[in-house]
Parts: C-alpha cells; sequence; structure tokens
C-alpha cells in the first residue's frame, strides 16, 4: 500500500493531492449553494499509517574453523589472526619457525591435503576442521586452539553444518616408581614427584598412568633390590595431580608376594583410586576401566608381558596376562584372543577404547616385532590408542589402519640414572571431540633428582628426536 495514505469512506486521496484540491477551490462553497455540512473528524483509530513488512533477512550460513595444520614432527606455531589471515588468503607458503613451507588449500578436497601432509613436513594444510586428526598438529591463533576453543578461534569457514562437539581431554603418562630410593627422598613430602606437573595433568578431564609399585611389603621381595613398595600416603600425589586411575598391568605388581599384592589391591579400593590391568583374580584384572565424562564414554584396557608379577587366575591375584616375547614368549594365542574379545566388547560399550600394554625390551628405542603384530590385532578389535611402557626409554609411534600405537612412553618417575636415556619421557595430551580421536601430543620431560620437570628446548628436541628415530608413516621425523 501507499505509504501515507488516508482512509475517508470508500475513497482514497493522498494528502499531497487533497491539500491541492483545496487551495485551488478555496476553503467555502459558492454563496449560491448551500453549506454542506461539516464532516465530523475521522476518528484517531481510523487513520493508520502503513509501512511493507520488512523482507525477512536470510539465515547465514553455519559456519566451522578453519584450521593451518602442519606436520606431526612440528612443533604447532602461534600466529596472529593477521598472519593467519595472509597465509589463508593469497599466500603459496608460510614462513613458520624460520622456515618456509608449502601451502596447500585443502578447502575443496580436505582429505587429500591432510593425506599429503602426513607424508610432507614442508607443507602447511589450510583444512575445516572436521578434516583433522591425530596424525597431524594444529597452529593456534591468537593463542586459541580451534580443538579446545572452537567457538573462540577466529578463522572459519562456510559448511553444512555447525560443529557442537563434546571436547573430552585425556592425559596418560608412562611408569610410576614410588618406591626405593624415590621413597626415600619424599618420605616428608610424599606428592613431591607430582608437583612440577601436577597443574598441567590434573587440568585434563582424565588422567592415568602405569603404577609400577606395590603399596606394601608385608612379604620377601621377589626380584631382590628390584623389588618396589611405596608408602600409601603417595597416593597424596596422585590425587594432587588428578590421576583418576592407575593401570597395574605390571611386572612389579607381585614384588612383594601375594599378601602384599592382596592388601595393594585393597588400599586403593580404600582410597577410591580405580585401577585396572590387575586384580584379585582374572575378571577383575581383565575388566575394563571406564569413565564418562559430560556424556562421551572412554574405556581402558590394560595387559602385561614381561612376568616376574604373577599371571591372574579365576581364584588369584594378578595382572591381565598376555605371554609374549622377549620376556614370556612365545605368543598365546589363546590370550591374546580373549582380549581381542574383551577390546572388540568394549568398543561395543564406549566411544572410545584405549589399550595400555606393558611390554618389549628394556633400553632401546625400538620396538619388538612382535609388538606390532600385537598391536594391530588390538587395532583389528576396535582399539583407538594402544599405549604402551615397559621399556624405560621413548619408543616409536605407527599408525595401523586407524589406531594410533605408541610403543612407549619411557619412565615418569623412576630412581634410574645410570644413562640419560632412562631419565627421558613424554606423556601424552589427547583431545577427543565426540569420543573421535582430534590430536595427540607428546610432552617431553626430564627426571632430575628423581622428579619429572619441562624439558628445555635443547633436551625436549633430543627426546623427540629418539622417538621419532624408531616412528613410521606421520610420525616419523620425515
Amino acid at each position: 500500500m501507499t505509504p501515507g495514505a488516508v482512509y475517508v469512506g470508500p475513497m482514497r486521496y493522498s494528502v499531497p493531492v487533497l491539500a491541492l484540491a483545496l487551495a485551488v477551490a478555496g476553503c467555502s462553497a459558492p454563496p449560491s449553494e448551500p453549506s454542506p455540512e461539516p464532516t465530523a473528524p475521522v476518528p484517531a483509530t481510523t487513520t493508520a499509517a502503513r509501512t511493507p513488512s520488512p523482507t525477512p533477512s536470510p539465515t547465514p550460513p553455519p559456519t566451522v574453523p578453519l584450521v593451518l595444520a602442519v606436520h606431526h614432527s612440528r612443533t604447532p606455531p602461534d600466529l596472529t589472526r593477521a598472519a593467519a589471515e595472509g597465509i589463508v588468503g593469497s599466500s603459496d607458503v608460510a614462513e613458520v619457525a624460520d622456515e618456509t613451507l608449502a601451502v596447500v588449500d585443502g578447502r575443496e578436497d580436505p582429505g587429500a591435503a591432510i593425506e599429503q601432509l602426513t607424508q610432507d613436513p614442508g607443507v602447511l594444510a589450510i583444512v575445516p576442521v572436521g578434516a583433522v586428526d591425530e596424525r597431524v598438529r594444529v597452529a593456534t591463533v591468537d593463542a586459541v586452539d580451534p580443538l579446545l576453543e572452537p567457538d573462540a578461534y577466529p578463522l572459519t569457514v562456510e559448511a553444512d553444518e555447525a560443529v557442537e562437539p563434546t571436547i573430552t581431554t585425556v592425559t596418560i603418562v608412562g611408569d610410576i616408581m614410588l618406591g626405593r630410593r624415590v621413597g626415600a627422598g619424599i618420605v616428608d613430602d610424599p606428592a613431591a614427584p607430582f608437583r612440577p606437573f601436577a597443574e598441567r595433568l590434573s587440568a585434563a578431564d582424565v588422567t592415568i598412568g602405569n603404577f609400577e609399585s606395590t603399596l606394601s611389603d608385608n612379604g620377601q621381595p621377589i626380584q631382590g633390590g628390584d623389588s618396589f613398595a611405596a608408602d600409601p600416603a603417595v597416593l597424596e600425589g596422585l590425587r594432587l595431580a588428578g590421576f583418576d586411575a592407575v593401570s597395574l598391568a605390571n611386572n612389579h605388581m607381585g614384588d612383594f608376594g601375594d599378601v602384599a599384592m592382596a592388601e595393594s589391591f585393597a588400599i586403593f579400593d580404600d582410597a577410591g583410586i580405580d585401577y585396572f590391568g590387575g586384580g584379585p583374580d582374572l575378571d577383575a584384572a581383565r575388566a575394563p576401566w571406564i569413565v564418562e565424562d559430560d556424556g562421551v564414554s572412554v574405556g581402558f584396557i590394560g595387559t602385561e608381558s614381561i612376568g616376574e608379577a604373577p599371571g591372574a587366575t579365576a581364584d588369584s591375584g594378578g595382572t591381565n596376562r598376555l605371554n609374549m616375547p622377549p620376556r614370556t614368549g612365545p605368543l598365546d594365542e589363546e590370550a591374546l584372543d580373549r582380549i581381542a574379545g574383551d577390546i572388540a566388547a568394549l568398543d561395543e560399550q564406549v566411544d572410545t577404547v584405549i589399550v595400555v600394554p606393558h611390554w618389549g625390551a628394556q633400553y632401546t628405542h625400538a620396538p619388538e616385532p612382535i609388538q606390532h603384530d600385537v598391536a594391530a590385532r588390538f587395532a583389528e578389535a576396535g582399539a583407538d590408542l594402544v599405549i604402551g611402557g615397559h621399556p624405560h626409554w621413548v619408543q616409536g609411534w605407527e599408525v595401523i589402519g586407524e589406531t594410533t600405537v605408541v610403543h612407549s612412553l619411557g619412565n615418569f618417575i623412576f630412581d634410574m640414572d645410570f644413562n640419560r636415556e632412562v631419565q627421558e619421557g613424554v606423556f601424552v595430551e589427547i583431545v577427543l571431540w565426540d569420543g573421535e580421536v582430534k590430536a595427540m601430543a607428546p610432552v617431553p620431560y626430564v627426571i632430575d633428582d628423581h622428579i619429572p620437570r619441562p624439558a628445555e628446548p635443547e633436551e625436549a628436541a633430543k627426546i623427540l628426536a629418539d622417538m621419532r628415530s624408531t616412528s613410521t608413516g606421520p610420525y616419523a621425523a620425515g
């Protein structure tokens, strides 16, 4: 309708036309004609200013973070927004940490860009966040990590649907030994070994490690000077660092015999600290530990292949034993079938399955060949991650199918000091989106006076180089 129209009966005049007619005709009728009856004023309620309905604004399309990904062997850069936008906008190359990387725009074919990146450390890939997995690392922009804070991340790209994931963080550390010389040095502060990393470890939604000590010495030492018993007071340190559970699938759980082992299980139970991979009978030892965080469930299974500690049976305590070389071989195919079945059953119950094996040869960066074979069986059964320990040195990473395998994290807390490698290690920080593994970062550290501390840059580079020396695929040095 015409804006400003005034309605008087059935006829419609615009205000300017009516005013002009009155001006030409005069304000009264000719004298020879009777004056017309005055027209009653139009009530205000019958006068309306009509405006057209505004056209609805179109709903903007959903967006997702547009990330800049680098090879896993690189430390992810923190870019300013201007620098990141410059790379996204027009650059064929990017300057990252004083190196020139070829830019691959993966907005049209993100899968191909990620595959190219996993094979070429000289590439930086621009991809929607959905293409990212643990085989690559992503840059932060103005210190915002797109995997941890997608809503705050400044670079976006249109997508078919927005992402609103449940984000779960998991941290896993290597061998924790709190007896012998470690225990002797922490009498006044049983939590001392955990303090340097306590804040970082406790920040994760889920934190676990391999607890390689008993909590009782009520018995004869089975391994002589290599028998490890910790004062139960050390559990204060586990709580300080936010540990949710520990794996007991290792060769020191039985160091002081069956009575001490049973007492250790009871102490953990009374303290409210969960454990898996060991228990008072085989059913308990093989049972998974399952944790749920905001609707996302993560399940852990521990296995032990070294010996010394007894393997659990139907009516006796011990570990979830899988005999295999080099210490307890040949490979027990029946036990492997049983464990694979447990993994498959767990995969039906939870969003993410993590297997924690205690395996391999000590004091080497090279995994035993049998570890690859067993890891492949775990992966086939449904393991999303396999994260091992026991060798006391870091060992390589690999991808089997869609499963990342970490063969050894190294020591986390230990009193070994006869070479530098036993005083070095990594723990892993994992990011899950709705249970899907999106990131997995190694955090290097060194052990001084039996206590782990963050590695200095040169130390960190050396540890990661050792790890990558036997890694394959996307985790190799390139």
